[in-house]
């Protein structure tokens, strides 16, 4: 595709060096140890490292063009521009055909259940006869077909990738996690969203935004003017509420009072799952039994089946779809141990998301609860202490033990947690191997216990030093277990 083409809508273009007209772009890539003959390379400057340093390794290897912020003294055309991230999605868009003009696009942020309300949305759109595809934090779906996912929203090559293989495979619908780091690095612009939906806000992510109001104000922009037509939101969040109501658009609540237009109420939680009458204000009533445990997950159902009303789905389609979802992998999973004691793997780690596991699993245990957990490294240092309060105040004991550390000194990690357990008075111990905290956990579990794996969820992977190491906490689990045994 010629250069010139590409650079149709895209906006903010400065200047053009070189003769741009005749140059044949036949491949993307913002990394340049992945650049070939005819390649478009974009100068992507990071939080760490300048792209346009490494745009003379990229024309070396082929690279025929470049996306520039400032001009490099570099003997190929570039094209300037004020934002390359902002860049970089609409030519992707362009370069793939814009497959997303033609598929169904529904988009979820917030700040947890993204994914689980991700997979209820798929599975009502599918039973209501549409082929769909999923963007998200566990994995990319292009109907049955799962592929894995490095980021919960890909960068535009990646996304622009999967869209089109959708659209080629007959897709006509896709959910998609939006993430505040996606929307702040431009990585959806130019995609336009039927449905956006916002299901909650908590604290997360202060390593990468500068303060809450940053944070909130990131997720805010998937329901600017001409990025989504129709809006979802959860009334019962006070900071989403007043966000979207400050907007002064028509949009869909859903919550457990009747004062939203979707609506729960005669909710009956159990440790597998929960029942509930679902009620579309002057519109239908539908009894829902969900086999997910938790009033969250009661929450993310409704977000689904908002996001569902807005995309035209019937209420027996959104009952069949809700109900037909077994589990959600990493996302209050309890697993098949064949002990007396229960385990339950989830991905919660910051403070909200623990303490919603907590309360869950709290509701139905019949004996202790254990709280297994960590806290990740060169990630939001604030979060450690609040974690380590829940975990204190909510659980009968808690075992501090390695996340994800990356490059950080773990015992620094769980000194901070420790700062918040210990005025809770809970018993805790602090064992930082992951695996043998979890070898700890399933000797000292008695009869009706409830341990709790928080953090890790669906990763298959432990981060030391730069390095990920295979970890699945699922097969960590099966292992100990039959050595156990022996």
């Amino acid at each position: 595709m010629k250069l010139s083409a590409l650079l149709r809508q895209v906006p903010g273009v400065v200047a053009a060096v070189g003769n741009i007209e005749d140059v044949e772009i036949t491949s993307l890539c913002a990394d340049s140890r992945q650049a070939a003959p005819g390649a478009l390379f974009f100068c992507t400057p990071g939080l760490r490292m300048d792209a346009h340093d490494f745009a003379p390794q990229a024309v070396s290897k082929g690279a025929v063009a470049l996306i520039v912020q400032r001009q490099l003294d570099i003997g190929v055309p570039q094209v300037q521009v004020e934002d390359v991230r902002l860049a970089l999605a609409y030519i992707a868009a362009e370069f793939f055909g814009r497959p997303a003009d033609q598929l169904m696009m529904l988009g979820i942020t917030g700040t947890k259940g993204k994914t689980t309300t991700s997979f209820l949305v798929k599975s009502i759109m599918e039973a209501a006869g549409v082929k769909t595809g999923l963007i998200g934090t566990v994995c990319s779906m292009i109907g049955d077909e799962t592929l894995p996912n490095r980021l919960t929203t890909p960068d535009p090559i990646e996304t622009q990738t999967l869209l089109r293989r959708m659209v080629d495979a007959g897709v006509k619908c896709v959910i998609m996690e939006v993430s505040a780091h996606a929307l702040d690095m431009h990585r959806i612009s130019g995609i336009h969203f039927k449905v956006g939906a916002f299901s909650n806000f908590s604290q997360d992510h202060l390593d990468y935004f500068a303060d809450m109001n940053t944070y909130f104000a990131a997720k805010m922009k998937l329901f600017a003017p001409g990025v989504c037509d129709e809006i979802v939101y959860n009334v019962d969040d006070e900071r989403v509420n007043a966000g979207v109501k400050a907007l002064n658009r028509p949009a869909l609540r859903i919550g457990i009072r009747e004062s939203s237009d979707v609506y729960a109420n005669d909710i009956e939680i159990g440790e597998r799952g929960c029942a509930f009458l679902m009620t579309w204000h002057k519109k239908f009533r539908t009894s829902i039994s969900l086999k997910l445990a938790g009033i969250f997950n009661v929450y993310n159902a409704l977000m689904a089946a908002g996001i569902c009303i807005c995309a035209g789905v019937g209420p027996e389609s959104i009952r069949q779809g809700l109900e037909a979802v077994q589990a959600v992998p990493g996302r209050i999973e309890l697993l098949d141990t064949g002990t007396p004691y229960r385990v339950i793997l989830d991905y919660a780690h910051s403070p909200d998301s623990l303490e919603n596991i907590l309360k869950a699993v709290r509701e139905t245990a019949r004996g202790r609860m254990i709280a297994l957990f960590g806290c990740g490294g060169n990630r939001d240092t604030a979060k450690r202490p609040l974690m380590g309060e829940i975990a204190g105040e909510l659980a009968d004991f808690c075992i501090l033990t390695s996340d994800n550390p990356r490059s950080e000194d773990p015992m620094r990690i769980l000194d901070a947690i420790e700062t918040g357990i210990k005025p809770t008075g809970c018993d805790y111990i602090v064992i930082e191997n992951r695996r043998e905290a979890i070898r700890y956990a399933l000797t000292h579990a008695r009869a009706d216990d409830v341990v709790v794996l928080a953090g890790k969820g669906h990763e298959t992977y432990q981060e030391i030093n730069g390095v990920k190491h295979p970890f699945d906490e699922k097969v960590v689990v099966r292992e100990l277990l039959a050595e156990l045994g022996d």
